[in-house]
This record gives C-alpha cells, sequence and structure tokens, in this order.
C-alpha cells in the first residue's frame, strides 16, 4: 500500500477508526509529521485535535539512527542495547537529552502559544505519527498519555515496522497500523509525496482545527494545570528502558 501524502495517509486511517467516533476520543498528533495525518483523522471523527511533542535521541554521528526519547514533560525511553552497541557514554546521553529538550519547549511554546494542553485524564486518547520505525518516540507518548491519566490509548499509523507493532502493543490499549511490511526500508519508503512538514504547515493545521476544522476543545477538557517542561534535567531523571 502506498499513500500519497501524509493527509491521504489520514483519511485511510480515519475508516478504520471510525467506530471508536462514539467514546469522543482526544487526537493527540505527534508533530511535525503526525499532525497532517491526525487532522484527518480528527476531522473525520468530529474529535478535538492536541499535539504532544516527542523528539527521537540520535546516536552519535547518526543522529537519524533512534536510541531513546523524550516527550515534553520528561517522560522518555532509552534503548540500552542499542545505546551499548554504540558505545554511548552517560555525557554523550546527557548531552543529547538536554539538546533534544531544548527543541521540545521550543515546539511546545510556539505551537500551543500559551494554550493549555486538552485534558486526556479518563479519556479514550488516539495518537497519531506518519510512521513507525522504532517505535521509541510513540513509545514515549504512550507513557506520557498514561502519565496524564489517559484511560484508553490507541496508537495509529499508516505504515509501522513489525518489531515496533509488536513493541507498541504491549503498551498501548490498542494499535491500528494499516500497513506492516515484511522490511520497512523507511517510513518515507510508503509515500509518494514525503516532504517534511513545517513548523508553518503545523500551525495553520491547528488553527484550522481549533476553528473548524475538526471539533474545537470545550472549556471543560482544557488542562487546568500546565504540562510540566523538561526542565534542567539528566538522562537518568527522566528516561526508562524499552521493556
Amino acid at each position: 500500500m502506498e499513500f500519497l501524502d501524509r493527509r491521504d495517509a489520514g483519511r485511510r486511517l480515519a475508516i478504520e477508526l471510525d467506530a471508536l467516533a462514539d467514546e469522543r476520543p482526544v487526537i493527540v498528533a505527534l508533530p511535525r509529521g503526525g499532525v497532517p495525518v491526525a487532522f484527518e483523522v480528527a476531522r473525520a471523527l468530529h474529535a478535538p485535535l492536541d499535539i504532544l511533542a516527542v523528539r527521537k535521541l540520535g546516536a552519535t554521528g547518526n543522529p537519524e539512527l533512534g536510541v531513546g526519547a523524550v516527550a515534553e514533560n520528561g517522560t522518555g525511553v532509552l534503548d540500552p542495547r542499542s545505546v551499548g552497541m554504540l558505545g554511548m557514554t552517560q555525557a554523550t546521553l546527557n548531552g543529547t537529552f538536554a539538546l533534544e529538550s531544548r527543541e521540545l519547549r521550543r515546539r511546545v511554546e510556539r505551537y500551543r502559544d500559551g494554550r493549555s494542553p486538552i485534558s486526556v485524564n479518563g479519556r479514550t486518547v488516539i495518537t497519531v505519527d506518519d510512521g513507525l520505525a522504532t517505535g521509541l518516540t510513540a513509545l514515549a507518548a504512550v507513557r506520557a498519555l498514561r502519565a496524564r491519566g489517559a484511560r484508553h490509548i490507541v496508537v495509529a499509523v499508516p505504515v509501522g515496522s513489525s518489531e515496533s507493532v509488536s513493541m507498541l502493543a504491549k503498551e498501548a490499549d490498542r494499535i491500528v497500523c494499516l500497513e506492516v511490511p515484511p522490511r520497512l526500508f523507511g517510513v518515507g519508503r510508503w509515500y509518494r509525496d514525503f516532504t517534511p512538514v513545517s513548523d508553518q504547515q503545523v500551525l495553520a493545521l491547528l488553527a484550522e482545527a481549533s476553528t473548524g476544522g475538526t471539533a474545537p476543545a470545550s472549556a471543560a477538557e482544557e488542562s487546568s494545570t500546565s504540562q510540566p517542561g523538561t526542565g534542567e534535567r539528566s538522562i537518568g531523571d527522566a528516561l526508562f528502558g524499552v521493556r
């Protein structure tokens, strides 16, 4: 299965998620690539759309190779096997964590513009990305949402590796993945157009969602407390191993 672009993938994904509309779910996108996919899901299910900023922790010399991930509230995961094989030191990990934490704060400030995240306490949450390679960013998102009190967490993606789908199935309540190829060869391989998503596109989709493109969040759905920041923590404070 090949997707035309992220929005086409979101429309196809929404068909598989339609039965969840009656649960009044909150759709949580992982920016930036997950936002166009999630926008279409939220529109089809008439559900509010929010974001959860998560950053991959890349390997030394190869930042595209993920060895962990951290969410905007400091919840994170680390793959100790990969770290050990690559010989990454604690100091290197702490430096990577600090760098990605700064980018997380930048994204949260820009995308939310002072707005509180939508409360997920006791709710069904569908967290959406454009694909799963290692699955570590989605795993960090699941744990962050669980910490915020989500009752039922669904991970929804157009495509993912069999290893990442199996890993997430152990922590999410449900995983919906349209395509699980024998070999992934990269998420972008499954899209005709996989152009990087810009901050401006994220902001435009979030603005459209809040003004009628999808169901807006009610005042009662807005979180009464701001999302905790990652602060000046070390990787030992925030990260937990992949089980």
